[in-house]
């Protein structure tokens, strides 16, 4: 039998580099890989049989713990299976160590089972991509898996994170034999690699300042982000003292009572000239409002800073004028800093015209004002209200997650109440595929009550998530199920076609039932008004993982979906 040993130095390393969880897929060939982590002691691991499913739940557990999760799985098409939850952590910018067992080459084209091109599978959703000798023996070799295990860690961490691959050829043997120990080489070299922070130059800053006070309407807008408490304070100091708005979508986990939220209801209007900035100034990933992109694009501002350290140059509204390559803690609060001190020494006030602030407060209250007595009007049972009455009915914290589709687009038009200490959506490429999977690896990571809200069709569609052997009592799972994918009766383009419930919508006659008993999940379910209420609080109130399945009819729901808008918008 054998040992590899510098497999066994690649859980070593892991660990010396700050690793602590493992999410494996069972297999032969990666059996010395996934041995070499288990037996180390030092890592949680984490073992689902779908790895599409498990790459979601080392997303989530990366999401919340913001340090590398590695990804372990065998060979062929398995390691394709990893795709969706790799290109979702490259773009959201979540650290992941994908480490792939592999045939060697040689068996290639030879009808040799499982055996594929895997050598850089991911293509460009993933920082790099390495590939190890299958040939272990030369201390040449035995010094480039050390250093190369030091980098991928290194490299998924370093700003902007992300994930990386390991590319493992393992030949037979690689069963290690009774009696035989995994312990880890006695030289290990660990490689550290010393944080740096970005910072601007006084040159830059002076110009920056400049041209900052040439701009009396200036909005500040912020992109999908971690909760961060330091940035939102600071953020409402600027909007505060300096009359400037803040617009924010739920995901940007910006707090803060004078934060507009309701842009999504009124920013379709045309007779909204007197919102455009003279400055935007943007910061976080992506924005789940297509108006307010499209506002932007067709009202253009005279400069428009985007603050991000991203190596891309992310340009969605078309009106990019300058890239400040910074974190936004220190841009925003350094602006804050040296502009109060610039006021103070001239004893002056900002020169920003307060009409500006005081014009995006009018439209965010009135819309906040008819949105409220909309849904308060409404008699049906249908996904909004539903969503609606939950999250007033979640009295006590939670972390909410939410779903692609238009699940995420409800609940960015909701009110959230002020003690939700996060919104988490799988924004990087906005597919429903592991909605559930990284709601499941958070909830096993944060310590805290974990609500996701999911549709029929995304929850079908990661089922396998649920089929980990413990899972988190922490979680509650709200399932709207309208049988099908209700978000094609709002599009213009399907909602007007003849095939839009056969090959769009999918109409279906499933439910999370069963699912539920497979996974020993509390189940409720709701499918009438009147007594939604009852089954919200029996739901919240039960003790472990369970699930709240609402039905609701999906014309009702195009309806109800477009009179809200149209009565925002009218």
């Amino acid at each position: 039998m054998a040992i590899l040993q510098p497999l066994v130095d690649i859980a070593a390393i892991c660990y010396q580099q700050g690793v602590r969880h493992v999410v494996a897929s069972p297999g032969s060939r990666s059996a010395a890989l996934t041995l070499a982590f288990a037996r180390h002691g030092g890592f949680a691991m984490h073992v689902c049989m779908d790895e599409r499913s498990a790459g979601f739940i080392g997303l989530g557990i990366a999401q919340q713990t913001r340090v590398p999760v590695v990804l372990i799985c065998t060979s062929g098409s398995a390691v394709y299976n990893f795709a969706p939850a790799v290109s979702e952590a490259f773009f959201q910018q979540v650290p992941l160590v994908v480490i792939s067992a592999d045939r060697p080459k040689e068996w290639l084209h030879q009808y040799d089972g499982q055996t594929i091109y895997q050598s850089e599978i991911f293509g460009k959703h993933i920082k790099r991509s390495f590939e190890l000798s299958s040939d272990y023996a030369h201390k040449d070799v035995q010094w480039a898996i050390n250093r190369i295990a030091n980098e991928a860690v290194t490299l998924a961490s370093t700003t902007p994170p992300g994930p990386v691959h390991i590319n493992v050829p393992i030949r037979e043997p690689f069963y290690p034999g009774a009696g035989e120990d995994m312990i880890a080489s006695a030289d290990l070299k660990v490689i550290t690699r010393q944080a740096s922070e970005s910072i601007l130059s006084p040159e830059t800053w002076n110009n920056l300042l400049d041209d900052f006070e040439d701009f009396p309407k200036i909005l500040i807008a912020v992109g999908q982000n971690m909760p961060d408490p330091e940035l939102s304070e600071v953020l409402n100091k600027i909007s505060e003292e300096w009359d400037i708005p803040i617009l924010a979508d739920h995901i940007a986990n910006t707090t803060g009572d004078k934060i507009i939220r309701n842009h999504d209801l009124f920013l379709g209007r045309t007779d909204i000239q007197n919102l455009v900035p003279d400055l935007l100034i943007t910061t976080g990933l992506s924005f789940i409002s297509k108006d307010f992109k499209q506002f932007i694009r067709k009202n253009p501002p005279k400069a428009h800073w985007h603050i991000s350290e991203d190596a891309f140059l992310a340009d969605p509204m078309q009106s990019v004028t300058n890239i400040i390559p910074t974190s936004p803690q220190y841009f925003f609060q350094n602006l804050f800093e040296k502009i109060d001190y610039q006021l103070f020494v001239q004893n002056s006030d900002p020169e920003t015209d307060s009409q500006f602030i005081q014009n995006w407060n009018i439209q965010d209250t009135k819309s906040s004002r008819i949105k409220a007595d909309y849904l308060q009007n409404l008699s049906k049972i249908n996904d909004l209200t539903s969503l609606d009455l939950v999250i007033k009915y979640t009295r006590k914290v939670y972390q909410l997650h939410v779903a692609n589709s238009m699940s995420i687009r409800y609940v960015n038009v909701l009110d959230l109440p002020p003690y939700i200490p996060g919104v988490f959506c799988n924004r990087g490429t906005s597919g429903i595929d592991g909605c559930v999977s990284t709601a499941v690896g958070a909830a096993l990571m944060n310590n805290e009550e974990t609500l996701l809200i999911v549709g029929d069709v995304a929850f079908m569609y990661d089922r396998n998530g649920l089929l980990i052997e413990s899972l988190p009592q922490n979680l509650k799972i709200v399932v709207i199920n309208n049988a099908g994918g209700n978000i094609f009766r709002m599009i213009d383009g399907p909602a007007g076609l003849p095939e839009l419930e056969t090959y769009f919508e999918t109409r279906h006659a499933f439910s999370a039932k069963r699912t539920c008993e497979d996974s020993d999940i509390a189940y409720f379910s709701c499918n009438a008004l009147e007594t939604l209420e009852t089954s919200i609080n029996q739901f919240l109130e039960n003790e472990g993982i369970s699930l709240l399945e609402i039905f609701t009819d999906p014309y009702e729901n195009e309806q109800v979906w477009k009179s809200l808008k149209r009565a925002c918008k009218a």
